[in-house]
């Protein structure tokens, strides 16, 4: 506390004194403390506003003079400007989003009164408003509506803004907004600016789309591992996937190469006998062929040999119609079936 307002708060009356010390306990119990308007809300409901509230923030009104005296004894000079008007000081251990988020999510539509300002463009809805036919027509028409008596009632011909944001509400546009039931405004707790680890908030900063925020989030996690993969550059997240990715694409060299190691023989082995039964397959004259391999057919997702003209098919087709077949053919893991179809033409 600077020694100048700890002067200040000397010579305040006792009674003023106690209320300040119980606004910095306030201040000091909680990680984020704010500021929030509270004009034009019923005290009942302001009771009920304060209730609803216990448990993840509270809230405190007092004097706007004892609210500075405590923001400025706190250090929280930053809010002394919020302090205006009718306010109260709120604590709480969430993070300003998730207080702005509560404190819109707590506020309900209600009535705008002469004299007060709207705070969005007024519109009277098109349709039917269930009024009968009589002098109500004339006064929907003076505030700017496109009204008719139809059909025995008064209806709205189209959506008619009687009211600009910002402009004062008429004695007359009040009168015609209670008869047709429209709650023009919000009431409930307005978060004026929050102060949480010496940052100061304000509410168009907290007014954010959470789930889009988190799905942008998401997006551009994704993007950066993505280029990390492509890029080979290794991470803690990414390591797993490129040492997957290297040992997916060794395989694949190693069988288009026919590399005879150990660990690719089985899919070496399965590789040639599909495409030896794809080319015994495509021979018309069974007795040519070895008595093994009369009434082979083809695998199930070889192209049938009259579909294409054999003397244009490219060896990376056949290698293609063979891996097609190994997927296929799955009756021995180990390929088994295939080498007993090798030992029989080779051995």
């Amino acid at each position: 506390m600077s020694a100048e307002a700890e002067r200040k708060t000397q010579n305040l009356p006792q009674w003023k004194k106690e209320e300040v010390d119980e606004l910095a306990d306030l201040i000091e119990s909680y990680e984020s403390v704010g500021i929030v308007g509270i004009a034009g809300i019923p005290s009942k409901q302001l009771q009920d506003m304060r209730r609803d509230l216990h448990g993840s923030a509270e809230l405190r009104v007092s004097r706007n003079t004892l609210q500075v005296h405590a923001l400025e004894d706190a250090g929280l000079g930053d809010l002394v400007e919020h302090v205006e008007g009718q306010v109260g000081l709120v604590g709480t251990n969430d993070n300003p989003f998730a207080l702005y988020k509560e404190l819109e999510a707590s506020k309900t539509p209600a009535p705008i009164n002469e004299g007060e300002v709207a705070p969005n463009d007024i519109v009277v809805p098109e349709g039917d408003t269930g009024v009968d036919p009589g002098p109500f027509v004339g006064e929907l028409q003076s505030v700017g509506a496109n009204a008719r008596i139809q059909d025995g009632s008064i209806q709205v011909m189209e959506d008619s803004t009687v009211l600009e944001a910002g402009e004062e509400v008429s004695a007359d546009l009040a009168n015609v907004l209670n008869e047709l039931g429209i709650e023009p405004k919000e009431v409930g707790l307005d978060l004026r600016a929050v102060v949480a680890e010496g940052t100061l908030f304000d509410p168009e900063d907290l007014d954010i789309d959470v789930e889009a925020y988190e799905s942008d989030i998401a997006t551009a996690a994704a993007r950066a591992r993505n280029l990390s993969v492509n890029a080979s550059y290794p991470t803690e997240a990414t390591a797993p996937t490129l040492v997957a990715k290297a040992t997916g694409e060794a395989k694949s060299l190693g069988l288009q190469a026919a590399i005879e190691d150990e660990a690719l023989m089985p899919d070496l082995v399965s590789k040639a006998d599909a495409q030896l039964r794809a080319l015994a397959a495509q021979i018309d004259d069974e007795e040519a062929l070895p008595e093994e391999l009369q009434g082979v057919e083809a695998p199930a997702e070889s192209a049938p040999a009259d579909d294409a003209d054999e003397d244009d098919e490219s060896a990376d087709d056949q290698e293609a119609e063979a891996d097609e077949a190994d997927t296929d053919d799955d009756d021995d893991e180990d390929g088994g079936g295939g080498g007993e179809g090798l030992g029989a033409m080779f051995g």
